[in-house]
């Protein structure tokens, strides 16, 4: 087995076990945990807005966070 693919295999097993955690917080329910993050994905996107307006483009030269994954990756390709 190649060291990417080990690799890969713990990026994986990590996931797993960070579901898994969530899951157990919630006693299992699915449906709690889902609500769960996505209050927490609000909050830190509302976190992430009021960041994004205090900071001056100096401090961070030139760079500015965005809340979607997909400009992130637009910008790096």
């Amino acid at each position: 087995m190649s060291a990417a693919e080990r690799s890969d295999i713990e990026e994986f097993d990590e996931w797993l076990d960070e579901v898994a955690a969530a899951l157990a917080w919630h006693d299992g329910d699915a449906e709690a945990t889902i609500r769960t993050l996505l209050a927490d994905c609000k909050h830190l996107r509302e976190q992430l807005a009021l960041a994004q307006i205090a900071m001056g483009m100096g401090f961070t030269r030139g760079w500015s966070p965005c809340a979607e994954r997909s400009a992130e990756l637009a910008r790096r390709g």
